[in-house]
């Protein structure tokens, strides 16, 4: 994606454009209506801050577990939509937030923005609580399609407003937007990465450091 189409494009969409799923493709074409219901279900159990059981899940549909794994796919890929539909928003949010900053000071902004509501989100960290080791392998590694959607957004957010050769060509888009992932990751899970107390403040700090915007 060059900086001309970046400017084009609505947060909201970048993600999945980048990285689809067969559950995503599912939802997002109409043609399954038990799919979206199963997920909207899964969605409002997750916002709630219970547990998405695929036997609890099926039973409230009245559907047997076949049919629901017909429907979505596994726990995981549910999961993995279900988290990603909850960040969208959130994404939005925080570029709204952020929307009279220029430059690296607004990258820095909205995904400090995002690290906060991902921080202060009872439902989430209900969830990083409650299955910590499956949730570092759902929005930290390729095991799902959320960080790779997640370093699109930032690839995106970094064309768009640094351009397509960022801080003077030291490093490329692609390149820089991993890294602002990799830093948003580790203090929104300090406490299940390294025992640290998770800090939006800490990120913003971090992402104004490395996008080089004047303290």
């Amino acid at each position: 994606m060059t900086t001309a189409t970046a400017s084009r494009v609505p947060i909201a969409t970048v993600g999945v454009d980048a990285a689809p799923s067969w559950l995503s493709e599912r939802l997002a074409s109409g043609a399954h209506p038990d799919a979206v219901r199963a997920f909207e279900r899964a969605r409002e159990t997750f916002i709630a801050g219970y547990r998405i059981d695929m036997g609890g899940l099926a039973g409230s549909l009245g559907v047997d577990r076949t049919s629901l794994f017909r429907w979505v796919g596994n726990r995981d890929a549910l999961l993995g939509e279900v988290l990603w539909s909850l960040a969208v928003p959130t994404l939005v949010q925080a570029e709204r937030a952020s929307e009279r900053l220029a430059g690296g000071e607004r990258i820095a902004g909205i995904l400090a923005h995002f690290v906060d509501d991902l921080i202060t989100a009872d439902f989430f960290r209900q969830f990083l609580r409650r299955e910590p080791a499956r949730a570092l392998r759902l929005l930290t590694t390729k095991e799902s399609p959320i960080q790779r959607r997640y370093v699109a957004t930032s690839e995106w957010l970094v064309r768009r407003d640094l351009g397509d050769e960022p801080l003077r060509g030291a490093i490329d888009p692609a390149g820089l937007a991993y890294l602002l992932v990799r830093m948003s990751e580790s203090f929104t899970y300090a406490d299940l990465i390294s025992g640290d107390q998770p800090s939006s403040e800490r990120a913003r700090v971090a992402f104004r450091l490395l996008l080089r915007v004047d303290a």
